[in-house]
């Protein structure tokens, strides 16, 4: 898919999946945009783990409360974020994340699979549980979920305001 393309047709997909097995391959191509995105001060701040272990699988969606799209996900890949400064007493991990997650989801597209990047359910207790049971370090944070599948039921972006509402050059409201 082209790249515009892949950008107009990103969504995010909160339904269920086919049992339909994604290649390592594909998985190793999708976390690699992630390991490609920028990150501020070169800090690489990002890891990932990958998860296409059945039973982890399944461990995580009981810890995130059973929802539907990762019951039948058939792939997991969990950003994990080390909040070390990189800049004086700045850290830019938030930043750091937030570039790969948008690279993956875009490969996620690109590849004919579905995701939604989750956030904000995962904060504090549920974040920490994930990282048990990946093994993560404590000093490093569980910060995203993307659950991926080839998706049931196709789904569409939603529709979103016009250039005109959104953007300007020269000042804001042109």
């Amino acid at each position: 898919m082209e790249l515009f393309e892949t950008i107009s047709k990103r969504h995010s997909y909160r339904g269920g999946f086919l049992d339909k097995k994604i290649p390592k391959e594909d998985l190793y191509k999708i976390v690699q945009t992630g390991i490609d995105a920028p990150t501020g001060c070169n800090a690489q701040s990002v890891s990932f783990v990958i998860v296409d272990d059945p039973a982890t699988i399944q461990a995580i969606t009981k810890v995130v409360g059973g929802k539907q799209v990762c019951k039948t996900a058939q792939a997991m890949i969990v950003c994990v974020c080390d909040k070390t400064p990189a800049y004086g007493n700045l850290s830019f991990f938030v930043e750091d994340c937030a570039a790969a997650t948008q690279n993956m989801l875009l490969a996620i597209t690109a590849l004919g699979y579905a995701t939604v990047w989750i956030d904000g359910a995962i904060r504090g207790e549920i974040a920490t549980k994930i990282a048990e049971i990946l093994s993560v370090p404590k000093e490093k944070e569980v910060r995203i979920l993307l659950p991926l599948g080839v998706p049931e039921t196709p789904g569409k972006p939603n529709t979103k305001n016009s250039f005109e509402q959104r953007a300007w050059f020269n000042r804001y409201g042109g």
